[in-house]
């Protein structure tokens, strides 16, 4: 093992995280009782130009009218892009007002790491100006070519980031991908065209501390086309996904959830390890199969997650 290590910087439980406009009042407080564990509140792509501002009040009122926290949700607020007037205001108004009950700011279309410089010093200043009572963190949107390019790069930037996002649509009209449809496989591709995407996001992710989301599936009128999608990318090491529609938070729940019989494996695996480090063996054998010290790595992260949804949802 390398001598430098980089922790996780913030465990949150993200399987599933709902996209809500924030032009639409009725869909906001439906997200209060849904299932999802996360839920940010668009103030971006989801929201037309005149309707903007409107988002921006809408969503302080919900800030403040709900207790998200006693529901379980972890808020996030995706502001408008760096090259948009709208942005400062977003991060101003909505934390100004609201701050209290913002626990991430989701930056879209990040493509180096001074974007996120420029947001954590606007949310630094008004965190000190407004004695909010904890640290907001920030959430990056790799969506673009630039963004991908220096994904290492934002990764490993220092600060307030705790997670990526991979956002599929953007980056495919980025790359000139030719596909008109969001998450989808293209049948003219031998594969998955979205995989080596991921996959480097995800690494970026695991080797500075940071969790690992993937975006939206747009067709939301097909399910097993998301979960087949959303298996991938756990199969990848990505813990979460986004749902643009409600009937795909319980798809997302499901598939980034162990299964039960999963979590008993893991916890036997640490009890078979430490039988064998109690008789001085750095190994054992658990029904038929070797198990050693990764193997102990692997069922821990099993575990965290079995034991964050009992947290959360008892």
């Amino acid at each position: 093992m390398s001598y430098t290590l980089h922790p996780l910087k913030k465990q949150r439980l993200q399987r599933s995280e709902l996209a809500v406009p924030g032009s639409n009042p009725s869909m906001i407080d439906k997200a209060a009782d849904s299932a999802a564990d996360y839920i940010f509140f668009d103030l971006e792509d989801a929201v037309a130009p005149p309707d903007k501002i409107k988002a921006r009040a809408n969503i302080i009122q919900a800030l403040n009218d709900i207790d998200w926290k006693a529901k379980g949700k972890t808020i996030s607020i995706r502001i408008n892009g760096l090259d948009t007037h709208y942005m400062y205001r977003d991060v101003v108004e909505v934390l100004e007002q609201a701050g209290s009950h913002v626990d991430t700011i989701l930056v879209p279309k990040v493509g180096v790491p001074a974007d996120l410089y420029t947001v954590e010093t606007m949310i630094s200043q008004i965190e000190e100006a407004c004695a909010l009572p904890h640290r907001i963190g920030l959430e990056a949107l790799i969506e673009t070519a630039l963004g991908m390019a220096n994904v290492e790069a934002i990764a490993a930037a220092p600060g307030r980031l705790e997670a990526l996002h991979f956002g599929v649509a953007d980056y495919a009209a980025s790359n000139r991908a030719r596909t008109v449809v969001i998450g989808g496989l293209n049948p003219d591709y031998p594969g998955d065209q979205w995989h080596f995407a991921l996959s480097r996001m995800t690494v970026a992710c695991r080797a500075y501390g940071l969790r690992a989301i993937d975006g939206p599936f747009g067709d939301f009128s097909d399910p097993d086309g998301y979960i087949l999608s959303a298996k991938r990318a756990a199969a990848l090491g990505i813990e979460g996904k986004w749902a643009i529609h409600p009937s795909q938070i319980a798809l997302a729940n499901d598939v980034f959830s162990p299964p039960e019989a999963e979590v008993t494996r893991a916890r036997r695996i640490l009890e078979e390890l430490k039988k064998a480090e109690a008789q001085g063996k750095g190994a054992a054998s658990l029904d038929g199969k070797m198990i050693d010290a990764a193997s102990e790595r692997m069922a821990n992260n099993v575990i965290t997650v079995a034991d964050a949804i009992a947290a959360q949802h008892g």
